[in-house]
């Protein structure tokens, strides 16, 4: 199907790449911050990590069984077991006290360090011992098969050697990444730290959820929204609450809110806007006020914030009031800076290609963010739009698995037709 091209233009619009880019150029990876191993998944590695230690530290036995010498058990078959004297036992966690000499074997666990003398381990499947002796009363052990040298032995620094370079800066952390910081024996480790988001909604018709409605007011979702939104980016939220179209009291919680890496408002930056927002935001330092090609969230507004007390200066993103932009809006712009400052390689999401199975329209050559609910059939995707597009239907945010792009230039995306989706979840069922 051919996709129907927009003839105009937005000669003053920003791309959503082009304010990104801008955005993201006013950030950088954060300082290190020493933390316990545990609480560091998720993160990114601040520092080369070098063992100090062989893994595993000494030659070991990869079974139960018996360690031994294998030129004395060439010779041995399952009808004509070769018998060894046992000399000892060598539970996990010990060091043998004893060598192996010819004709000699010691009971070993698995992991337990090889004695002196023995070059080889017989798992005890391959010994007289499956018969069911009362292993105390072994006084000798009857092999059944010839090994290599060298048989069923895992060697010291097989898996890591001292001043080995393990895990190199840069890498995110994972639960094994923690489990190899255990095994080199740190139980802390240098990550670049968690940015504080600082969060502040404003508006005269905002009440708090968990109050009693009032007539011409409405419960503000942005806060929880993008409070939720900063700790699934991984950063740290610092709401401030509603802050009232009242001069004063903006600057004062702007004042408190700038001693964060990040500040993000919803609502006042849009054109026809109550202009409070901007000219408080504009009294702190210097601010852009963009339109942006996209649908929804065209509106928002960057720029930073300067404290000559704190000798500080920090970025501001301001978001859209409408529920949905401001999600939008954070998904494109907040959630690539906190990555950035996370020191993460990626700041985007995945994205699928999938057969769009209704209508995605395009009314005026921005890119449409369409939310979508993502199928899959036999191994393709389909996506459905998840309800009404419209910036203030939040519930259609709720139920979409990503947003379906409908790119500047195209003015319907129809049935059968191939979109790129960002994926915001994977639910387990998609897969």
């Amino acid at each position: 199907m051919t996709e129907h091209v927009h003839r105009h233009h937005h000669a003053d619009m920003l791309s959503v790449e082009e304010a990104r880019d801008r955005i993201l150029q006013a950030f950088e990876t954060l300082e290190p911050a020493c933390m316990n191993i545990t609480d560091s998944i998720g993160l990114v590695i601040s520092e080369d990590v070098y063992s100090s230690i062989n893994i595993p530290p000494l030659d070991n036995s990869g079974m139960d069984g018996y360690a031994l010498r294998s030129e004395d058990v060439q010779s041995a078959t399952l009808a004509n077991p070769v018998s060894l004297r046992i000399v000892g036992t060598v539970p996990a966690g010990h060091l043998p006290d004893f060598v192996i000499e010819a004709g000699e074997a010691a009971r070993i666990m698995t992991g337990a360090a090889i004695p002196g003398g023995a070059n080889s381990v017989v798992p005890f499947e391959e010994t007289t011992e499956a018969e069911g002796f009362d292993k105390s009363e072994l006084r000798d052990i009857g092999i059944r098969t010839p090994v290599k040298r060298g048989s069923d032995i895992r060697l010291a620094g097989g898996d890591v050697t001292v001043d080995q370079k393990v895990l190199q800066a840069g890498t995110l952390i994972n639960p094994s990444t923690i489990a190899v910081l255990a095994s080199l024996g740190r139980d802390i480790i240098n990550v670049y730290r968690k940015p504080e988001v600082a969060i502040l909604s404003t508006g005269d018709e905002l009440i708090e959820p968990g109050l009693s409605s009032e007539p011409g007011k409405i419960y503000d979702s942005n806060t929880s929204g993008l409070i939720a939104s900063v700790i699934a980016a991984g950063g740290i939220p610092k709401p401030f609450g509603i802050v009232r179209d009242n001069l004063s009291q903006l600057e004062k919680k702007i004042s408190e809110a700038m001693n964060s890496d990040l500040v993000v408002t919803s609502a006042g930056v849009s054109k026809g806007d109550y202009d409070v927002v901007k000219d408080a935001l504009a009294s702190r330092g210097i601010l852009n006020f963009w339109s942006i090609r996209m649908r929804p969230a065209k509106p928002l507004a960057f720029g930073v914030l300067n404290d000559e007390k704190l000798a500080k200066v920090t970025p501001l993103i301001g978001l859209p009031g409408n529920p949905v932009s401001s999600m939008v809006a954070f998904e494109q712009f907040c959630r690539p800076a906190i990555r950035k400052m996370l020191g993460k390689k990626s700041s985007l999401r995945p994205t699928i290609k999938a057969t769009l199975t209704d209508h995605i329209y395009n009314h005026d050559g921005r890119r449409v963010y369409a939310r979508v609910k993502i199928v899959n059939e036999a191994g393709s995707y389909t996506a459905t739009t998840s309800g009404s597009q419209e910036s203030n239907i939040l519930t259609s945010m709720a139920y979409a698995d990503g947003l379906a792009i409908c790119p500047e230039d195209v003015s319907v995306k129809r049935p059968g037709e191939s979109v790129t989706v960002i994926m915001l979840n994977w639910p387990e069922e998609m897969i």
